[in-house]
């Protein structure tokens, strides 16, 4: 399905893009922070506002051994492992009810990543009107299935997904009829390198895969989410936070809300410029349609004389005959005198 609606948000080939404003750890553990950011987002007119749902016991193991160690090479690098990272950055499940009726409170959409099956439990008792696998998640395939089985729509990123994993979420969304599929180029990397962009990626998704396609963007420009909506991307999703200095987990590679706005703003732009690509002049354009050339006399031409190359010229302006009659006219004989700049007219001509 290329055209469907995400709770009242059109989304599809001929839909404009679908603009959403991750929220993710920038809250940082306050709730009225995330109020905020809400109302912000929905000021910079995001299209939804989107959570990640995971506690740190239901994303990772409350250890210290190496394999569960932060790297010391990552942004991350001051968190003690990845249980305490993650509870820094998770969004309780107990705010969750809070937020969805906020945000419906405030006409705003919301809904989320899961990262496991209760935390799909908990989404559905919410409503949650769509999904977001994120790339991280793309092999947890019970997760895959538990999403699929909703039949809500289903955005997939991709930043760590082989060709291989992409089709086992897509094979798993269709066995149980879940068709109304996004895939999101992505890459897993913060902030990510523009030149790792590989933004042709969103094209191929829509080709191979009859899906829609985007963008989960990390980079610290606009270039690639422009880029990326001029060559069809459906959904762009960007990380927000507020415009303060307040640090968190993911404020390194956020953006803040006036940059959010520019973005937005420069998207609803691009898209009025894209157009509908058919041939025809542009409505603007036709104001000058009379700058093109057409047939003028040249010298002056006496009644009865004949029309020749040397005596008529195709020059600017085009309120005279269109440049494609002139060898048609040569020869013709003329039936009233004719001055240089004078019109030619075929009732003038024998």
């Amino acid at each position: 399905m290329l055209n469907f609606k995400i709770s009242n948000k059109k989304i599809g080939t001929n839909s404009r893009c679908f603009i959403v404003a991750e929220l993710s750890g920038n809250h940082n553990g306050d709730i009225n922070r995330i109020k905020k950011m809400i109302l912000a987002a929905k000021k910079a007119n995001a299209d939804a506002i989107k959570l990640q749902t995971y506690t740190p016991d239901t994303i990772t193991l409350k250890s210290n051994k190496k394999d569960f160690l932060i790297n010391k090479k990552t942004p991350w690098k001051k968190e003690k492992n990845l249980w305490y990272l993650y509870k820094k950055a998770h969004t309780p499940y107990e705010w969750h009810s809070k937020i969805f009726q906020f945000c419906k409170k405030n006409e705003i959409l919301v809904f989320s990543s899961p990262f496991d099956e209760t935390a799909v439990e908990l989404l559905e008792s919410l409503k949650c009107p769509a999904y977001k696998i994120a790339s991280p998640e793309i092999n947890h395939l019970p997760l895959i299935e538990k999403i699929a089985k909703t039949k809500k729509p289903v955005i997939i990123s991709t930043g760590l997904a082989s060709k291989r994993e992409i089709e086992n979420a897509i094979k798993i969304l269709k066995k149980y009829k879940s068709f109304k599929i996004i895939l999101l180029q992505c890459v897993s990397a913060y902030p990510s390198p523009v030149e790792e962009q590989n933004l042709r990626k969103i094209v191929t998704f829509k080709k191979r895969y009859n899906v829609l396609s985007g963008l989960s963007d990390h980079t610290k420009t606009n270039i690639a989410p422009l880029a990326s909506v001029a060559i069809g991307a459906k959904v762009i999703e960007k990380h927000f936070k507020l415009n303060d200095s307040t640090k968190s987990v993911d404020s390194f590679f956020s953006l803040n809300s006036n940059e959010f706005s520019d973005m937005v703003k420069d998207i609803r732009i691009l898209e009025t410029a894209l157009g509908n690509g058919k041939i025809e002049i542009s409505k603007s354009s036709k104001k000058n349609i009379n700058s093109k050339r057409s047939i003028y006399v040249s010298k002056k031409i006496l009644k009865g004389e004949t029309i020749t190359a040397q005596n008529i010229k195709i020059v600017r302006p085009g309120f005279s005959l269109d440049p494609k009659y002139f060898n048609k006219i040569i020869g013709k004989k003329t039936l009233i005198n004719l001055n240089i700049g004078d019109r030619i007219k075929f009732e003038d001509l024998a």
